[in-house]
């Protein structure tokens, strides 16, 4: 398809620049069939049944951008993708200052080595370090990777608890799974109450998810990878719940992702522990997920066109001219909405 198919213009003004506080009164708009309702996040408990699971992304944003320096000359670093104890996938700026081989300093003690050259401004570094050692160096020398389109500044001390959902577990991630920031104790305690059913699974979100789409037509784009797990446990619940009737709700784009990856083309679900780039536009089929809950994407990313796969792109085109229209908060602090599947455009 043409990626200008998946163009829209947002007013400025509706790039949140902080989440809803609390989280939970954020709102929500159902979008099923030709029907757009305006609801909240904290709704969400009677907008879904007994025995449905919601399955949430657990895993952790981790401070990935790093300035440092080779040289004199300043580099700025954000990693995107783990590819073992000590070595990452990073974007760099200015990438042509780095050569294969060179030193970045990021602090006292702390360094990395560009163990090869991409496209795109893309390096691998390996750190001097791995593990708990390399985490704990990213905590006290890294910063939170706001996504571009949030400009109140540096991440400060108030992202560092907002860009994280509450049940974050699994060290990983360079971008918060967004809809889960929507979720407070309190609401995933009335989700219990109402007999909605839980599972967790972990896909760790790359930096890639804001690369623009540069391309005209979807075929010709090269999708970024990001690594996943779902355990047998996981695979085992959500298979069970279905059986028995329950819808799978998935909790953001990056769960509906990992669920596709990993389900058979007879619906069922297997454990799944590896590298993803599946590319979901319109015609594409969801053997796993019946409601996906997510936040407003922007235009010509791939995440606007996972939603009008699953949803339909003109459908999402009048849900996204609504939601403007009555003010609803876009991008990754912003509001939300619950997705029943569509005929595919």
């Amino acid at each position: 398809m043409r990626v200008d198919d998946f163009d829209f213009d947002l007013p400025r003004h509706l790039i949140a620049e902080r989440p809803a506080c609390p989280r939970d009164s954020a709102r929500l708009l159902a979008v099923a069939g030709d029907g757009l309702e305006d609801r909240r996040v904290s709704d969400l408990p009677g907008l879904l049944r007994a025995g449905d699971i919601m399955v949430f992304n657990d895993t952790r944003v981790i401070p990935a951008r790093l300035f440092g320096r080779r040289g004199t000359a300043g580099v700025e670093v954000t990693l995107h993708q783990r590819l073992d104890a000590r070595s990452w996938k990073a974007f760099a700026r200015p990438a042509k200052k780095l050569r294969e081989g060179d030193t970045v300093i990021f602090a006292e003690g702390f360094a990395a080595e560009v163990a090869a050259k991409g496209a795109a401004g893309e390096v691998t570094l390996a750190f001097d370090r791995g593990g708990d050692s390399l985490l704990a160096a990213l905590e006290a020398h890294g910063r939170m990777p706001l996504p571009p389109y949030i400009r109140h500044g540096e991440a400060d001390a108030a992202d560092r608890a907002d860009y994280q959902t509450v049940y974050a577990r699994a060290e990983g991630a360079v971008a918060a799974p967004t809809a889960g920031l929507h979720f407070t104790p309190d609401l995933l305690a009335a989700l219990d109450a109402a007999g909605i059913r839980r599972a967790t699974l972990t896909l760790h979100v790359g930096a890639g998810t804001f690369l623009p789409v540069k391309v005209d037509d979807t075929d010709d784009h090269l999708m970024h990878a990001e690594n996943g797990i779902v355990t047998a446990e996981a695979a085992a619940a959500i298979n069970s719940a279905r059986a028995a009737g329950g819808r799978v709700v998935a909790v953001g784009t990056t769960s509906a992702r990992l669920l596709e990856s990993a389900v058979g083309a007879d619906g069922i679900l297997a454990p799944f522990d590896g590298a993803t780039d599946i590319f979901l536009t319109p015609g594409a089929r969801f053997r796993a997920v019946d409601l996906l809950l997510t936040n407003f994407h922007l235009p010509r990313s791939t995440l606007f066109m996972l939603v009008a796969a699953f949803a339909g792109l003109e459908r999402m085109r009048r849900a996204y001219a609504h939601a403007m229209e009555a003010g609803y908060r876009f991008y990754s602090y912003g509001d939300c909405c619950l997705l029943h599947p569509g005929e595919s455009d």
